[in-house]
């Protein structure tokens, strides 16, 4: 086991970071996810059938760790926001910074990344897994538990938006398609 996890930590750990850095946005979280995601890994390893490849169980695990992530911040700034007059609540806002280390200098680029975080979860999974983790349809359909046809209907309405969000950067938040 330990050759075989070896294996998978230096074959995938840089795909799986990325993935979920561009997930969470904040590079201490990635990295602390991502040790979540091996502690997972070791402690189900013995139960993995091999009905995917060792790639898509990864960025699934990766998947369900960085979404449950996710829920977890915002129950808690639902709860803090609670705790605040409604005059307040106006005032906070969650303006962290985009990660040097994503932005390009180029503003084509700036703006599909800030286009990105205007779509919806699935579609923002759908478009990292694609085009930044280069997947397959079926990999990414087999990593998020879908459909080949419904991840090409995600990244579609994904790309659709996103086009609509570079033409035109001034509108309103993209609505889920």
């Amino acid at each position: 086991m330990e050759s075989q996890f070896d294996y998978l930590y230096e074959t995938y750990h840089q795909s799986l970071f990325q993935f979920i850095f561009y997930m969470v946005r904040n590079r201490e979280t990635a990295e602390e996810l991502v040790q979540e995601v091996y502690i997972k890994v070791l402690q189900s390893y013995e139960s993995f059938e091999g009905n995917s490849s060792e790639k898509t169980w990864l960025y699934s695990i990766a998947r369900h760790v960085a979404i449950d992530w996710i829920r977890m911040q915002n129950r808690q700034k639902r709860k803090w926001l609670g705790m605040f007059s409604p005059i307040e609540k106006e005032i906070i806002r969650d303006s962290a910074p985009l990660p040097d280390e994503v932005v390009t200098q180029r503003e084509e680029i700036r703006q599909i990344y800030k286009g990105l975080q205007q779509c919806s979860v699935d579609q923002q999974q759908v478009i990292i897994l694609r085009y930044i983790q280069s997947l397959s349809i079926a990999e990414t359909a087999q990593i998020l538990g879908w459909t080949d046809s419904k991840v090409k209907t995600t990244q579609h309405r994904a790309i659709k938006a996103l086009k609509d969000i570079v033409e035109h950067p001034n509108l309103a938040e993209v609505k889920e398609g």
